[in-house]
């Protein structure tokens, strides 16, 4: 009998005779704090996984003096990020925003480190820099936590789905939305109210205009789309429109008629008006049926829905932000990179071959849920449904009633459309907003997920 037969359990892999893995982390804020105690208190079974010791060399940040969490050693504090960034093996970037950022990560390239990122906004907008900046050096760049924090989503589309053709990615990308609108649902509130309450319990920054202008959901987006149909999507390549103008009435009545209203991030393959195919990629309230799963994520939480042709529909779910699920997918990036420079091998290339154009926001089909206060007598609802006929769009429901909140002889008319196209959609509602007989369109949201 062997040595390895008397073995009764896996042999622990050797990383003494190995150097260390030199780590450089790039911010020490709510993310960056919980990357270093995942690095601190699991650095035995890091080292087990990697195959050799993580080492952090460094944190780069701004003030050097301000207050931290105990975990992080005030030794490894540093302003100068360039010479941080010199001596590592492996970056890890969750600064955020554009520069230093992007300067930063080309500067660790260049010197031939490895690269993770949580930074959606800078891959949104000039990934195929870091890319082709990666690829010429030969190096790793790892981005899991860019997307959805800690749900394993990136890394699906972006390697196990390679082999097949997908078709849709479907999905709540930005926890701050999903939570203020599910407050709005489940408690009455009004946006700003939400809001406040988001920003009381660290969802939402003092500035939540990323969110709830749908910006972070729009560069998620931009991103899923990349990797999902291999063509290179960026921000101004989204159709983007935010939450602020979703009322506690828009709310109530999509309890109404059976919905839930969620910021929804939507990319597809689709065709173009000369019939050839393309990217549609878009980030907009909808309203969801009460028994869509989607519907029923609450809180904080994202949920993202890929439909690939031989896969089928794949539902990926959990935590989509919060400073331990984002240094959740930080240290997954961080064991993959440092592997690959322990025992050889490389990460993902951009896959761009598609180069599929990227279609305008009147490509879409979707559906209409439009609300209108019209006047309160007979022909009226004839006369709308005669421009939805006009433009091409049929009914799937209507309701209407006598108008609560207005003055005797208006009523309230829901109308619903089967799906059209986005540009005869908007048509159909510009030209019922003309006719006399409507005093006001009150709100129109898509519906999605039928």
């Amino acid at each position: 009998m062997t040595a390895r037969d008397e073995t009764v359990g896996p042999a622990t892999p050797a990383t003494g005779d190995r150097p260390a893995v030199r780590v450089a982390l790039l911010g020490c804020g709510v993310v960056g704090t919980e990357v270093v105690r995942l690095l601190t208190t699991q650095a035995a079974d890091l080292a087990a996984r990697v195959g050799a010791p993580l080492e952090l060399v460094g944190v780069a940040v701004r003030d050097v003096e301000a207050e931290r969490d105990p975990v992080v050693d005030r030794a490894l504090l540093t302003a100068d990020a360039e010479g941080l960034v010199a001596k590592a093996d492996v970056v890890v970037e969750v600064v955020g925003g554009i520069e230093p950022a992007r300067s930063l990560l080309l500067r660790a390239i260049e010197h031939g480190a490895a690269v993770v990122t949580a930074n959606k906004a800078l891959l949104a907008e000039d990934g195929p820099t870091l890319y082709q900046a990666a690829d010429a050096a030969g190096v790793d760049l790892y981005f899991e936590a860019a997307v959805a924090g800690a749900i394993p989503l990136v890394r699906p589309v972006r390697e196990s789905l390679t082999g097949d053709r997908v078709h849709r990615v479907l999905g709540i990308v930005n926890g701050t939305t999903n939570y203020v609108l599910d407050r709005m649902a489940t408690e009455g509130l009004d946006l700003a109210g939400a809001v406040a309450e988001a920003q009381a319990l660290g969802y939402a920054e003092a500035d939540p205009t990323a969110d709830v202008e749908g910006f972070d959901a729009a560069a998620k987006a931009a991103i899923l789309a990349s990797l999902a149909f291999h063509t290179r999507v960026s921000l101004d390549d989204v159709d983007r429109q935010g939450i602020t103008s979703v009322t506690a009435d828009d709310v109530a009545w999509a309890g109404r008629t059976g919905h839930v209203i969620k910021l929804l991030a939507i990319a597809e393959r689709r065709a173009g008006a000369d019939g050839a195919e393309g990217v549609q990629v878009r980030v907009h309230p909808a309203l969801v049926p009460a028994e869509h799963p989607l519907a029923g994520v609450r809180g904080a939480f994202n949920a993202v829905f890929v439909e690939a042709e031989a896969a089928g529909e794949l539902m990926f779910y959990g935590r989509g932000a919060g400073g331990a699920p984002t240094a959740s997918a930080v240290l997954g990036d961080v064991v993959s990179a440092a592997r690959h420079r322990v025992h050889g091998g490389r990460g993902p290339a951009e896959s761009w071959y598609a180069a599929l154009p990227v279609l305008p926001a009147d490509a879409a089909r979707t559906r209409y849920q439009v609300r209108l206060e019209v006047a309160d007598r007979p022909g009226v609802l004839a006369q709308v449904s005669a421009e939805l006929a006009e433009h091409g769009v049929s009914i799937e429901a209507v309701r209407q009633t006598p108008s609560a909140e207005a003055e005797d002889g208006v009523a309230h008319l829901v109308i619903t459309t089967h799906e059209a196209p986005e540009a005869a959609l908007a048509a159909t509602v510009a030209a019922i907003d003309g006719l006399d007989a409507v005093r006001s369109v009150v709100s129109v949201l898509r519906v999605e997920g039928a």
